[in-house]
């Protein structure tokens, strides 16, 4: 799918009913910690806000995704995208938008706006993220700011949407054994809290993406 096609459907789509926590629990840890929602938690846990960043190469959409330095407090060495910690009573937008200006350095201001995905409460470090979908209309140029970002990763969609780079291992921590799902992409392991993100946008587009295919055929 074209990467303006797809930018389309997303506004249009990001405004209707979502597919939520059924799409996110895809790619979740099994057995999950807890299966509450943002909404149940309150103002118990901590929000942030983070962006879910698309741009075109050759015309077909990239994702962009991070990965987090050793340094920082939460989630070290782990990919995620681009976001972090509201500021005091800061609009959860605002957030995204900001912290992706300090990670990476861009343009936040050029960026189109999309819609929003469902927000995901992460257990093991209580915080509830709340996703903003964004698209810049050319490729941007990355600064990553190097205390907060180790590397960005600019992903395909339609590698992620590809079922065969989906993929379960079982992981053990402590005593306690999980099966982990997540998507590889060049060697690294998208998982988590980003992999569950990820299984809703994924969930919005497929639809579309069956229909293309079977005018193709």
């Amino acid at each position: 799918m074209d990467f303006y096609t797809l930018v389309s459907i997303l506004k249009k789509e990001l405004k209707e009913k979502k597919p939520g926590i059924t799409a996110q629990l895809e790619m979740a840890p099994q057995p999950r910690p807890g299966q509450k929602l943002p909404s149940e938690v309150k103002n118990s846990c901590i929000k942030a806000g983070v962006l879910v960043l698309l741009f075109p190469v050759s015309n077909q959409a990239y994702l962009t995704l991070t990965r987090r330095t050793p340094d920082v407090f939460y989630h070290r060495s782990q990919i995620s995208f681009p976001g972090g910690r509201r500021e005091s009573n800061e609009n959860l937008k605002l957030t995204a938008l900001r912290e992706t200006r300090e990670e990476l350095n861009i343009k936040v201001e050029a960026l189109t706006l999309l819609g929003e995905l469902t927000p995901l409460y992460i257990p093991p470090s209580n915080h509830c993220i709340y996703p903003l979908v964004a698209a810049s209309d050319k490729h941007p140029k990355f600064m990553p700011q190097p205390s907060e970002v180790s590397e960005v990763l600019e992903v395909p969609l339609d590698h992620l949407m590809d079922p065969d780079n989906v993929h379960r291992e079982i992981w053990t921590k402590g005593e306690v054994q999980y099966l982990v799902p997540y998507y590889l992409f060049k060697q690294n392991k998208i998982w988590g809290a980003t992999a569950m993100v990820i299984a809703e946008l994924l969930a919005v587009l497929r639809p579309f993406y069956r229909k293309k295919t079977i005018e193709k055929i």
